[in-house]
């Protein structure tokens, strides 16, 4: 999927991330992230971990949220972004969700009988009764058949590939051995 077209002027662009390293919301944690330049989040702790929702104002989707990511690193307060908080694995209810259509509709576009077909396979859980999918696949798809604007196509790719190298770091930060070793088998031809 290619970036859309979009006009390039600020806009606001809401998501949320999702950040470790921070074991309380103190005044100091809250004060070091405004003065970093998250002045327009709304911090709090859910579940041991701190959670950064952000109204920012940027050029883009992916501009937004990686200025955030580089505001809260540059907090000094020792937090570690681990990913936006974005599902990218979605059941077919919550594709119905996310799209504004009904379920049926939806298991009619999985089965192929409504829509132009090629809908997009799960990615796990084939073998059972609640297969997931590829929520960037998914909102490809849409896109593609005009169902959803391609911007929330592209937004979503934006995240899974955001996503993708947080985890991937993560990975690599606390077995490098490991994720040496994978990267060599995997590569090799």
């Amino acid at each position: 999927m290619r970036r859309p077209n979009l006009p390039e002027c600020e806009r606001e662009f809401d998501f949320a991330l999702v950040v470790g390293g921070v074991r309380e919301l103190t005044p100091e944690v809250e004060d070091a992230l405004f003065k970093a330049g998250c002045d327009d989040a709304t911090v709090s702790m859910r579940h041991g971990r701190l959670y950064v929702e952000f109204s920012r104002s940027a050029k883009s989707f992916e501009e937004a949220i990686f200025s955030a990511i580089r505001d809260i690193r540059s907090a000094g307060i020792g937090a570690e972004v681990l990913r936006v908080d974005e599902c990218n694995l979605v059941t077919a209810s919550e594709i119905a969700r996310r799209v504004g259509r009904s379920r049926q509709q939806i298991y009619q576009y999985i089965k192929g009988e409504r829509g132009p077909g090629g809908f997009p396979a799960p990615e796990y859980y084939l073998a059972e009764g609640s297969p997931l999918w590829a929520w960037c696949a998914v909102s490809y798809w849409f896109a593609e058949n005009n169902i959803l604007r391609p911007e929330d196509g592209w937004n979503a790719e934006v995240v899974a590939a955001i996503n993708n190298q947080l985890e991937a770091q993560q990975h690599r930060e606390r077995n490098p051995e490991l994720v040496e070793a994978i990267s060599k088998e995997l590569d090799a031809p």
